[in-house]
């Protein structure tokens, strides 16, 4: 009864130490030699300070920056450690309400805007942590940037056409604008 415990307990203790420590690091080591900045969460630096990761949205509200999709993460907007989307059916009554409500307080925002509000600004993501907006709908919220910033809307219209990023490989995904990106850039507007 001895005898094949042993070699149970020592294969035991070899694969723990391998899958458990070993492994581990040489794939952490690996990975911050050939991707560090990935690794480390892809973090926008910004005046020597860290603003935020290029993969994950920020709550924005105040009229004079862009304002970036829903989120639907609790217990709080795009926290992190609860990704995932609201689950609301297109049919299901509280989906309805919270795009509307988006949609008045987008309105409200900017009364003189009249053009279709895009669909990305009036609801979430299935992560709840999309970082990124269509051009279009970042080029909806030009003129309430703009005159809360006191900028004519052609500049700012420029900051959106410069930060807009193209389809991963020319064919994969849509164009999309990083709205953390974008408004570090108005901060740095002159």
């Amino acid at each position: 009864m001895r005898s094949p415990l042993r070699p149970a307990a020592v294969v035991l203790g070899l694969l723990t130490l391998i899958t458990g420590l070993v492994y581990p690091l040489v794939v952490t080591a690996i990975a911050q030699v050939a991707f560090g900045r990935q690794a480390n969460g892809s973090l926008i630096v910004h005046g020597g300070r860290s603003e935020g990761s290029q993969l994950i949205g920020q709550p924005f509200s105040d009229p004079r920056y862009f304002w970036g999709r829903l989120s639907a993460t609790a217990p709080f907007p795009y926290n992190a450690g609860a990704s995932g989307g609201s689950n609301y059916g297109p049919s299901n009554p509280a989906l309805e309400a919270a795009a509307q409500a988006r949609a008045r307080a987008l309105r409200a925002a900017d009364p003189g805007s009249t053009p279709p509000i895009p669909a990305d600004l009036v609801t979430a993501s299935g992560s709840g942590l999309d970082p990124h907006l269509s051009p279009a709908a970042a080029l909806y919220q030009v003129g309430r940037v703009a005159r809360a910033r006191g900028r004519d809307e052609a500049s700012v219209r420029q900051l959106v056409a410069a930060h807009t990023e193209g389809r991963q490989l020319g064919c994969l995904g849509e164009p999309r604008v990083n709205v953390l990106r974008l408004n570090l850039a108005l901060d740095e507007m002159r």
